[in-house]
């Protein structure tokens, strides 16, 4: 399947972390944890730790800590599809069609949960025909985009005249949980909130772009390594120290099985500054610089990541036919890898 366009968006309020510092300092929650998780909640939002800035949708994050499992639901049901129709909406439009003209929307996100899913929303407020394929992925984590991209070409092998959307959206905001777990206080430093939208058909589109070549891996043994539980009504996120070496053994696995065409870029899911430093030996010789400044500029944003690192590769390096393929690679909850290519 070829790309036809993809557009990114993120929420207009965006946040150093100084002034996310700053948050926790005035936040009730911050009399209720030990000494030893402040020092580590200042550690890490004062220091150096890959990530300056984020974005969040939830309107009262000045106390999103003390929020309701129900205030934070009815946060992610309004933020989420709005984000995802802002990013869909430019996508479409650097494709040069309009909402009726797409035979299937897939949308996939974990940080959330209604029913009928975010498809019904975005394919409401953008006008999306009454027969259009609608499908939600949920629960992939924030390897969900390269599934959901493996899905799409499903859907084209099956119909191939049809225009697919895929669209990847996070309110990581709508699930922050603090508590004296050293994960969970990690979490809610790294992650924030983002969409991208991607436009497919079987013909090659303004990119010349072909994705192909998917492939995965699940260690269901490492599960409870990184995955949402049930905290009260409200989602907390595990997150082990170990998640860097499992990302990097999972990443180095796929890698080893990509097939004999050159890579000229790895578009590497940037999940946390101590990530991409165990994924540089296991991808090297190829740089992560990009990879690098989107956590920096954006944070984690679970799912759409991996895409916001690709469309800013594609605007700094344009693919070529004889240089190879960019490699794409996300990982997350499972424990799970995705890989695909992109090639002319």
């Amino acid at each position: 399947m070829f790309l036809h366009a993809l557009a990114t968006a993120v929420p207009p309020a965006r946040y150093t972390q100084a002034a996310c510092w700053e948050i926790v300092q005035r936040s009730p929650v911050r009399q209720r944890l030990s000494k030893r998780s402040r020092l580590i909640l200042h550690s890490i939002l004062a220091g150096d730790h890959g990530i300056a800035t984020r974005h969040f949708a939830v309107p009262d994050i000045e106390n999103v800590f003390d929020l309701t499992s129900d205030q934070l639901n009815a946060a992610f049901r309004s933020a989420a599809p709005q984000l995802a129709a802002t990013a869909l909406t430019s996508a479409l439009a650097r494709a040069h069609l309009v909402p009726a003209q797409l035979d299937a929307l897939l949308i996939c996100t974990c940080t959330g949960y209604v029913c009928p899913g975010l498809t019904s929303y975005v394919a409401e407020q953008l006008g999306l025909r009454p027969n259009a394929i609608l499908q939600d992925l949920v629960g992939l984590g924030c390897g969900a985009a390269i599934p959901t991209l493996r899905a799409a070409s499903h859907v084209l092998a099956a119909h191939p005249t049809a225009t697919v959307a895929c669209v990847a959206v996070e309110v990581c905001s709508a699930a922050f949980y603090l508590d004296d777990d050293p994960g969970v206080l990690i979490s809610a430093c790294l992650f924030s909130d983002g969409a991208a939208a991607t436009i497919w058909r079987a013909t090659p589109g303004p990119t010349g772009l072909r994705a192909f070549d998917f492939d995965t891996l699940h260690v269901p043994a490492d599960r409870d390594k990184l995955r949402f539980e049930q905290r009260d009504g409200k989602l907390r996120n595990l997150l082990d120290r170990s998640v860097p070496t499992l990302a990097a053994s999972a990443v180095e696995h796929l890698w080893a099985h990509r097939g004999p065409r050159p890579v000229a870029r790895v578009v590497v899911h940037p999940g946390g500054r101590d990530v991409l430093a165990a994924l540089a030996p296991a991808l090297a010789p190829h740089s992560l610089d990009v990879s690098t400044r989107v956590l920096r500029d954006y944070g984690n944003m679970s799912s759409p990541s991996v895409l916001f690192v690709l469309a800013e590769t594609l605007r700094t390096t344009p693919p070529t036919a004889t240089d190879g393929d960019f490699w794409l690679v996300s990982f997350g909850a499972g424990f799970s890898a995705h890989s695909c290519r992109l090639g002319l």
